[in-house]
């Protein structure tokens, strides 16, 4: 792993992304409760997590949604200068939907906020002996995926960017432009904006069927 001693005893040093505070105080004190696990540092941005990086963490735990950037564009960065570090992506996002992505933007496993206490500890385990951490029930779904024929490539969907792909889901789960904002941090114009960066890119002309088009798209997976 990155930056591990060669010291046997040497306590696996882990790395906590999150903007919400809470959940870095109660993760931090949940992985601490661990003898071989340590948290070096917990910090609320892409930009702390690379200068926090100098601590030389083996493990990375990255939520998707950080106030001024995605998640899972650090997690890109991350494996581009790390090859070795662990990288796991916890996030309030349905599994269903951002799992596949995360892996693809190179993290070593996804776990969902919902189940995070319970199977935190297991989920690190599992990544850190060099396996792929999903549940059990997404690990079905793309063990069907990749035994079907298959399919055309996502499409449109492919040019969104990370935020604009999360910002879509949000709305295809019923979020107005303003709890979106919250959601994420985010001032309602910057919202506004990746709403009109998606309907260019889909070539969508009006806010009804941007939200038609998004409820159909999360049915649909």
């Amino acid at each position: 792993m990155h930056g591990k001693s060669s010291s046997p005893d040497r306590a696996t040093q882990i790395l906590i992304v999150d903007d919400h505070p809470i959940i870095r105080d109660g993760m931090t004190h949940l992985l601490n409760l661990q003898g071989d696990l340590h948290v070096c540092c917990a910090v609320g941005s892409a930009e702390e997590a690379l200068a926090a990086m100098a601590c030389q963490p083996d493990m990375v735990i990255v939520d998707i949604s950080l106030k001024s950037d995605s998640g899972l564009d650090l997690v890109k960065t991350l494996r581009h200068r790390y090859l070795d570090l662990a990288i796991l992506v916890l996030s309030m996002h349905d599994e269903s939907l951002f799992a596949e992505r995360a892996l693809r933007s190179g993290a070593n496993g996804y776990l969902m906020k919902l189940e995070a206490t319970e199977h935190v500890v297991s989920a690190i385990r599992e990544v850190l002996a060099g396996n792929i951490y999903l549940s059990a029930a997404m690990h079905e779904k793309l063990a069907r995926a990749l035994a079907a024929p298959r399919k055309k490539p996502e499409g449109p969907i492919a040019s969104l960017s990370e935020r604009e792909f999360e910002v879509l889901h949000l709305i295809g789960l019923g979020f107005s432009t303003r709890e979106i904002a919250e959601k994420l941090n985010r001032s309602v114009k910057t919202i506004e904006a990746h709403q009109a960066n998606i309907k260019e890119k889909l070539h969508i002309r009006s806010g009804k069927e941007l939200m038609r088009f998004a409820i159909q798209w999360i049915e649909s997976q």
